[in-house]
């Protein structure tokens, strides 16, 4: 499943795609020009006089108390494409050089795309190769102007073999010399491109990003474990309402997945990511886990063995009850970003085709999020790839994702599930813009 690009040639706000009429003749025959009169023809200056009176006329009607006369020089020049009235014993008029008309396609006192600065995230996973480029809009805000997403699949095999395959780094170097092209197309304010657990684990990590530099132009990180839960965190702060009193956030990725407890009983700071109390790190994601597994046939005792795998690994989080004072409370919820949330909630929504805009944010209650993974669970592989939510290049990870939700929610029940359809993406651009000073004075808001 690849997504489409946002804002790729879209026409500017206010541009008008018409274009002045070109010469010819006009459309009745023998009528004069609006440009002026052609000739000294006695008729058509009596024409153009009886038209004169009844624009004075009229004029006078509108109680106009002052007006110009329409032979004036003054006159000719403010009505642009209008006659000039001559008497009928005037002789034949001097054309007059006609004022110049603003060109409709430039739009007036708007500051050119240009001049506002340009930030740039990308974030290559264990499954995914993403791109961002935004613009910084009221505080704490972006307007995204491109993007691009595929699945490559970089960590496929690396269970295995603890090593990235010739085929998996192919893909994921097509993909990322796409995205830097897109990035030398602009100007850049400031960028930041990372990458995550298949790189922090594969023993030939380095040499693959050395590849990379050599082939696609990008110098990409790896960042730790605790940047990728603070970043996700980071990206999703907009969507915490302000008397909520606990999230746990979740990200599961393809070789790993994140959790930080999100504490706001106190006083809340601008930035989310000061109010984690708690985090870790999952080296389990859904390639990883549907490799050990199987993700093509998952009968309900494989389903359950994943959960327990999962579970397992929780119990050794050692921060895990740092939210035990507010699980009962209403004001507490998960929050997912992730495929796997984002795919239960089209499923929830019965989507023909996936649609961000109705996904992320997404309120989803326990029964539904119940309903979902028992519907996932009951398809076998055609039919988890027939549905438009999923499709093939998701369905032998999908059931391997709700076997780490289904972990996640033992230890933290909650009545209530939020939807995120952002990220690592995200809080990278909330970031590099909060630090470049772009929100600065630019009124009140939380990031």
């Amino acid at each position: 499943m690849e997504d489409h690009d946002t804002g790729a040639g879209a026409p500017e706000v206010g541009v008008s795609r018409a274009s002045p009429p070109s010469g010819g003749p006009s459309p009745s025959a023998g009528r004069p020009r609006q440009a002026g009169p052609q000739s000294g023809n006695g008729q058509a200056g009596d024409a153009q006089h009886q038209r004169g009176k009844a624009r004075k006329r009229r004029k006078r009607r509108r109680g106009r108390k002052v007006f110009a006369r329409d032979d004036s020089p003054l006159a000719t020049a403010a009505a642009v494409g209008a006659p000039a009235s001559v008497g009928p014993a005037a002789p034949a008029p001097v054309p007059l050089p006609s004022a110049p008309q603003p060109r409709p396609e430039q739009p007036m006192h708007r500051p050119p795309m240009q001049e506002l600065p340009v930030f740039a995230a990308l974030d290559l996973g264990t499954n995914n190769c993403r791109l961002l480029v935004a613009v910084p809009q009221r505080h704490g805000q972006f307007r995204v102007i491109d993007a691009f997403s595929r699945i490559v699949r970089l960590g496929e095999g690396l269970t295995a073999n603890g090593h990235l395959s010739q085929a998996a780094t192919d893909r994921a170097v097509e993909a990322l010399k796409i995205c830097g092209d897109k990035l030398r197309n602009r100007k850049i304010r400031k960028a930041r491109l990372i990458a995550t657990e298949a790189c922090r684990t594969a023993d030939n990590g380095v040499e693959f990003l050395q590849r990379v530099e050599r082939e696609a132009g990008l110098k990409l990180e790896i960042i730790d474990r605790q940047t990728e839960a603070r970043l996700a965190v980071s990206g999703c702060g907009s969507l915490i309402e302000r008397d909520t009193q606990g999230v746990v956030l979740f990200d599961i990725g393809g070789g790993s997945s994140e959790i930080a407890l999100i504490d706001l009983t106190g006083q809340r700071s601008p930035r989310l990511a000061n109010h984690i109390v708690s985090w870790t790190s999952l080296p389990v994601g859904v390639v990883s886990l549907a490799e050990r597994f199987g993700g093509r046939t998952v009968t309900r005792e494989i389903f359950a063995a994943m959960v327990d795998d999962v579970a397992v690994r929780l119990k050794s989080f050692d921060g895990r009850d740092r939210l035990s004072h507010v699980l009962a409370s209403p004001k507490f919820h998960l929050l997912g970003t992730s495929g796997t949330v984002t795919t239960l909630a089209g499923v929830h929504l019965d989507l023909e085709r996936y649609d961000r805009r109705r996904v992320d944010g997404l309120w989803m209650d326990r029964d539904s999020v119940d309903r979902m993974v028992e519907k996932l669970v009951g398809w076998d592989f055609q039919q988890r790839c027939a549905n438009p939510c999923i499709g093939a290049d998701r369905a032998d990870l999908v059931l391997a994702g709700c076997a780490i939700l289904e972990a996640i929610r033992a230890v933290w029940p909650s009545e209530r599930l939020r939807v995120a359809d952002r990220g690592l993406r995200e809080g990278i651009l909330s970031e590099l813009m909060a630090d470049d000073g772009v929100w600065r004075n630019s009124g009140r808001g939380r990031q």
